[in-house]
């Protein structure tokens, strides 16, 4: 028979999972799939101790996996993307006349800005990262800057435009759960998302400009780039109209991975056609990451990626980690969490930190943003409900924790894609990204200030006579 889990059954798989997880990040140097097999090995024990199957855990596993194919499809198109838009010279091309015009003591702000520009037109931080971001990561080493300051701009920006574009998945899925709508949630949160970007770009001001007081950019550096691009691509303005496209598509609403497959694969038409690259050439890169030996040892680091199995590590992380997060949740290991939060809600301020921490909690335990979203927002939905606060509240709680603030989670599977994208590790990148740890704080001030927190009457009574 099965049982209600108990506060301390419920909390030992996470705990089990953040110490693995943090011997593998300090001691083991080993990744994160192993830490989250554990995880995933100790809430199946607990699972079957508290009276469910193995077939019922096994169910439990695919259902939470079920929810993640979409991302999947989305991780191998995105392979792709890197693969074919190296080949065929858009990434060159964009690093090229970066290198080229960019001002050194604005260049770290204008990475958050630019790329937070193209991430809310593309409506997917994953894909802007995957290509501006990895031609931001070339330009700045070029100029002399740390690979963890880029990153960390990088990743500001490219969830600064996630958050608030009306394309993007994690900022329909949020209001949705929240039983709120699109665009009052996206208007919401321009109180936490402007703000905290706008401190961002300042910090990010102020470190440019100290490391170049302290490390002038060395422009022979840049001359060796731009030398090794020329000598291996056709350098073109008119490639840059990819990105261009890119976005058109976006704003069109085609849908994501119809979107994506399309700009790929013109990517590698026009690795054939402009830069001369055989079919069959093109096809290996597409599957196994553009190579090329230039001459130039940061040039090769930095294009020598890309492809269809680039993805295949990232993804294996995703399957377990929403395999973990599938038998937390059908066990009801969140909700027994959630519910220990919920049990100190007296005023909006721990309302909207319980909300937070829950959905941090969620993250530190599987990793997923849309676990971290979906979850706490479906359980906290009644309680903001009957303390009538507005659940535009909660959306925008849980899009601070669970879109931004799981970039803080060194074993989430968008810390792991950026890591493996731009080649810096999470250790890194994460204290740079400024962004990611201001909106969970903003919102928490907003919480106890009352500022921005707004009001709503739900004493609508439906059938069964409870709260709508």
């Amino acid at each position: 028979m099965k049982k209600e889990l108990s506060f301390l059954m419920s909390v030992i798989p996470i705990l089990t999972l953040i110490i693995s997880a943090a011997s593998s990040i300090f001691f083991w140097k080993a990744g994160m799939h192993i830490p989250l097999m554990i995880g995933v090995i100790v809430a199946s024990i607990i699972a079957l101790i508290s009276g469910w199957s193995w077939h019922e855990v096994e169910k439990m596993m695919v259902n939470g996996v079920s929810r993640a194919l979409p991302a999947v499809f989305i991780l191998l198109i995105i392979g792709i993307i890197v693969g074919t838009w190296i080949a065929s010279g858009v990434i060159p091309t964009m690093i090229y006349y970066g290198l080229s015009i960019i001002e050194p003591s604005l260049f770290v702000p204008l990475v958050a800005i630019i790329t937070g520009i193209v991430s809310i037109t593309l409506g997917s931080s994953f894909t802007s990262i995957a290509t501006v971001g990895l031609a931001f990561m070339a330009i700045g080493e070029g100029l002399g800057f740390a690979p963890g300051l880029i990153a960390g701009a990088v990743i500001s920006g490219a969830y600064f435009g996630d958050k608030l574009s009306p394309f993007s998945d994690t900022t329909n899925i949020a209001p949705a759960m929240a039983e709120t709508d699109l665009f009052s949630h996206i208007k919401h949160m321009l109180w936490d998302t402007i703000p905290a970007f706008i401190i961002s770009i300042f910090i990010y001001w102020l470190i440019g400009n100290y490391t170049l007081a302290y490390n002038t950019a060395d422009t022979s550096e840049v001359d060796l780039i731009i030398k090794g691009l020329e000598s291996s691509f056709v350098i073109h303005p008119l490639l840059l109209l990819m990105p261009v496209f890119t976005i058109l598509l976006m704003m069109k609403r085609v849908p994501a991975i119809p979107a994506l497959a399309i700009v790929g694969f013109l990517g590698a038409a026009l690795a054939v056609l402009v830069q001369g690259v055989t079919f069959s050439s093109i096809v290996k890169v597409m599957t196994s990451g553009f190579s090329v030996d230039s001459g130039v040892a940061i040039v090769d680091s930095l294009l020598n990626r890309g492809g269809l199995m680039s993805m295949l590590p990232t993804i294996g992380l995703l399957i377990i980690a929403t395999s973990l997060g599938g038998i937390l949740e059908e066990t009801g290991s969140f909700e027994v969490l959630t519910r220990s939060m919920m049990q100190n809600v007296r005023s909006s301020g721990t309302l909207i930190s319980s909300t937070i921490f829950s959905t941090f909690a969620v993250a530190f335990a599987s990793g997923a943003q849309f676990l971290a979203i979906i979850l706490p927002a479906r359980t906290f939905v009644k309680t903001y409900k009957k303390m009538g606060i507005d659940t535009k509240n909660l959306s925008r709680c849980v899009e601070a924790a669970g879109t931004v603030g799981i970039n803080l989670v060194p074993w989430s599977v968008p810390v792991i894609f950026a890591a493996d994208l731009l080649n810096v590790s999470p250790g890194e990148f994460i204290p740079l990204a400024f962004f990611a740890f201001l909106v969970p704080l903003i919102n928490i001030i907003f919480g106890f200030t009352g500022w921005t927190i707004t009001k709503k009457n739900y004493n609508e009574i439906n059938t069964k006579g409870e709260i709508s």
